[in-house]
């Protein structure tokens, strides 16, 4: 079990004081579009120098070959979990995996974002269905194409394992503190939430990042996540 802290900074500079006035030096990171586009895959090996368990979260989604290519690539990085979006079908999630063949980068595919609900679902992009059966659809194919997991909710955890089977991977974003706001997020959970509904990984960004003091955060995020409050 880890629990990732979003990098959710601009550059590098930013995400380095970060750290180092934290004293989050070898935490598990998430490390997403925003500071991956602008440094480059300088800053995996930046980040690996420094101890990070890294998960590279690009949710790529495009024709299979062309994810297929660019997960060649992300597997020369070495870096613990990447993502791509189930809605981009099975043969796209499948050419994903076989282009991670041979490193063992964990593949997760994202279901239906945190920040969507019914209303987006039903009435923006026309699914059938409320967002846990899209969850548990999507789940589905992820597992029958070759994912190691998805990632979701807290609140879907246990459809998906029951769907799925509890070797199923899931990395659950929307982690908030009791006393945290929900900022633009819907569907959140607390850390010890997280655990009792079979999460294996957390994500956790605003309510470490914006604390006013992030290294006593991440360790009651971990205390809640480990042993309740």
């Amino acid at each position: 079990m880890s629990v990732f802290v979003a990098l959710d900074f601009s550059t590098w500079t930013e995400t380095e004081q970060f750290l180092k006035r934290n004293d989050l030096a070898g935490v598990p990171v998430k490390l997403g579009m925003e500071l991956f586009y602008r440094e480059g895959p300088a800053i995996i090996e930046k980040l690996q120098a420094d101890n990070h368990s890294i998960f590279l979260d690009l949710k790529l989604h495009d024709i299979p070959n062309t994810v297929h290519q660019a997960m060649k690539n992300i597997a020369s990085l070495n870096v613990d979990v990447v993502t791509i979006h189930a809605m981009g079908g099975k043969e796209m999630i499948y050419q994903a995996k076989q282009g991670l063949a041979g490193s063992s980068t964990k593949l997760m595919a994202v279901t239906i974002l945190t920040s969507m609900d019914n209303t987006v679902l039903e009435q923006e992009l026309g699914l059938p269905g409320n967002v846990e059966a899209n969850v548990i659809r999507f789940a589905s194919l992820a597992k029958e194409a070759g994912a190691d997991g998805v990632v979701s909710s807290v609140h879907e955890v246990p459809m998906i394992k029951a769907h799925c089977g509890e070797d199923f991977l899931s990395i659950t974003p929307g982690i908030r503190l009791s006393d945290s706001s929900q900022d633009d997020q819907k569907r959140v959970a607390t850390p010890e939430e997280a655990k009792q509904q079979g999460s294996d990984f957390l994500v956790v960004g605003r309510s470490i990042t914006k604390a006013e003091n992030p290294r006593k955060a991440y360790e009651q995020v971990m205390k809640e996540w480990q042993h309740g409050k």
